[in-house]
């Protein structure tokens, strides 16, 4: 999303100060709640719901904690809402995005982390008010204690939601950074002071490259860099939900940019590694979501899409994908509504030779994005029919597994064109 000119100009102008607005109303304290931009300019009314749970959460230490939050005028006074401290924060961009931290986020914390001296930051998400006080004060501790650089949520969802997130983002994560964490887009998550300057500075390469909307990586970085990383348990919380409804770039966005983190870090996940130990945290008792009713109909229209692009895309496919698995996709565009199932084994082979085609820019990028969504229906589609509520475990252990064949064709990819 581009930045109006005179928006970016007022941000230089203010970053560019001998003092930052922010060093100037400065206090040294031990953590920095920072909201996004879900809650620029936000009025009392708005942020007194957050400032109550926060309160809830952290008890006696609300004292030595300051909540942030983003505003236009870098004039603003700093004030108190019902006990928590407030410090605004001029954005460095403006943003649309509500749904993941993303580069502009980790660069804005850390500026205000390091003009309060904080060791720990709290990114929370939109909708924040509606996460338990126990979770909250769990992600804090989990970091201010010092037993992990990183703390993760980990939310209650039904069998049939969050079915990008497990299908791909969650495994791959998994298989090549040896992170457990079932989400690795963070919503709400808690940092050390010393990942927050490391996010900080990836970060910034995308936002001088004019990318603040950038989705970030956080569980590969503190991978890379050898932290320890928590995942809190913090229950059912309202998620907010996509401006746009556009199924084909909501995935092209995500997996682009899942795809560009593996390429950024191949040197380290190439390399045989233990898996990195994951702290769990049972902040919030678990809750079984119940799946939510999706009838045979709805299943159908998943299938007649993904055989269409089976018509429509099939050349396409056919310079990314092996003879194997385009057998194995000409079987499944004739199978049965009952037999319909996309076995893990070919659904891992397709991610990983779409990453593989991503690095290579085997096609156009963007035309390769947007033929992943049909492949991408066909796995929900059988996840569907399937009824598999432990699907996100076996799946995962299908890309740890298959993870010696990327290696290979990465190293290697003349010998396995298609």
């Amino acid at each position: 999303m581009s930045v109006p000119a005179a928006e970016t100009t007022a941000a230089m102008d203010f970053a560019q100060e001998g003092a930052t607005y922010a060093q100037r109303q400065a206090v040294a304290t031990e953590l920095v709640i920072f909201l996004g931009p879900a809650y620029e300019n936000a009025s009392a009314d708005q942020l007194q719901p957050v400032a109550t749970m926060l309160r809830r959460a952290l008890g006696e230490n609300t004292a030595r904690a300051l909540l942030s939050y983003p505003v236009l005028d870098p004039q603003a006074a700093a004030w108190e809402l019902s006990g928590v401290a407030l410090q605004p924060y001029l954005p460095s961009a403006r943003l649309q995005t509500f749904l993941v931290q993303t580069a502009t986020a980790y660069v804005d914390l850390y500026e205000v982390m390091r003009a309060h001296a904080a060791t720990c930051g709290l990114l929370l998400g939109a909708e924040a008010h509606t996460l338990e006080p126990a979770a909250v004060a769990a992600l804090v501790e989990a970091v201010i204690s010092g037993s992990a650089d990183l703390a993760m949520a980990r939310y209650a969802v039904g069998p049939n939601e969050a079915l990008i997130n497990a299908s791909m983002l969650h495994p791959v994560s998994r298989a090549l950074f040896g992170v457990k964490a079932a989400f690795p887009l963070g919503l709400d998550l808690a940092l050390s002071a010393r990942l927050a300057e490391r996010m900080a500075g990836a970060a910034q390469r995308f936002t001088a490259g004019s990318q603040p909307e950038a989705i970030m990586w956080v569980t590969s970085e503190a991978a890379v860099a050898g932290y320890t990383v928590a995942e809190v348990s913090v229950g059912t919380r309202e998620l907010p939900h996509p401006a746009s409804a556009d199924l084909s770039a909501i995935l092209s966005t995500t997996a682009s940019a899942l795809f560009s983190d593996v390429e950024a870090k191949a040197a380290f996940w190439q390399r045989v590694r233990p898996p990195s130990t994951l702290l769990t945290i049972p902040a919030v008792a678990p809750v079984s979501a119940a799946a939510e009713p999706v009838s045979e109909a709805e299943i159908s229209e998943l299938i007649s899409s993904f055989r269409i692009g089976y018509g429509n895309l099939h050349e396409i496919w056919s310079l990314v994908l092996p003879p194997q698995t385009l057998l194995g996709l000409k079987r499944l565009s004739t199978t049965s509504f009952e037999n319909f199932i996309l076995t893990d084994a070919l659904w891992v082979r397709i991610v990983y030779d779409f990453v593989l085609a991503h690095r290579l820019r085997t096609i156009n990028r963007s035309h390769l994005l947007g033929s992943l969504t049909p492949l991408y229906l066909a796995w929900v589609a059988s996840h569907l029919l399937q009824g598999r509520s432990a699907a996100t475990e076996d799946l995962a252990r299908a890309f740890e597994s298959d993870k010696p064949y990327l290696v290979s064709r990465w190293r290697w990819p003349d010998r396995f064109n298609p």
